[in-house]
């Protein structure tokens, strides 16, 4: 097996997938079948991520979330603060990580690519 896409829910899947695009560095594209949104990284190989509308908001915390490595994790996280998303809580004891949420409350890490060994090795 292998991961086909990274499936979020999403209120309005367009603007959530234009937010992960301009974060990612990635072209949002329209699927063909569904009123879903594709954001696919320009490197073949990359995984997609899909935005599928649903009528509910979210309501509880993510079970599970995406990890972003960063070179520059001090720049990475005012650019996502600037295109919408909220931090939650820093992390700098062992290895440097913020939490984050989207603009529809999707948390998500980004972490110092530096400080990733660091990180794995205390979990």
């Amino acid at each position: 097996m292998k991961l086909g896409a990274l499936t979020f829910d999403a209120a309005d899947p367009q603007s959530l997938a234009a937010f992960w695009a301009n974060l990612l560095q990635r072209q949002p594209r329209p699927a063909h079948v569904l009123p879903d949104v594709w954001v696919v990284d320009p490197t073949p190989g990359e995984t997609p991520w899909l935005f599928l509308p649903v009528p509910e908001s979210k309501t509880a915390k993510n079970r599970c979330h995406p990890d972003l490595h960063t070179a520059d994790l001090d720049v990475d996280v005012a650019r996502a603060v600037e295109l919408g998303a909220a931090v939650v809580e820093t992390h700098d004891a062992i290895g440097r990580w913020v939490v984050l949420r989207d603009p529809e409350g999707n948390e998500f890490c980004l972490v110092q690519d530096d400080d990733v060994a660091d990180v794995e090795a205390s979990s």
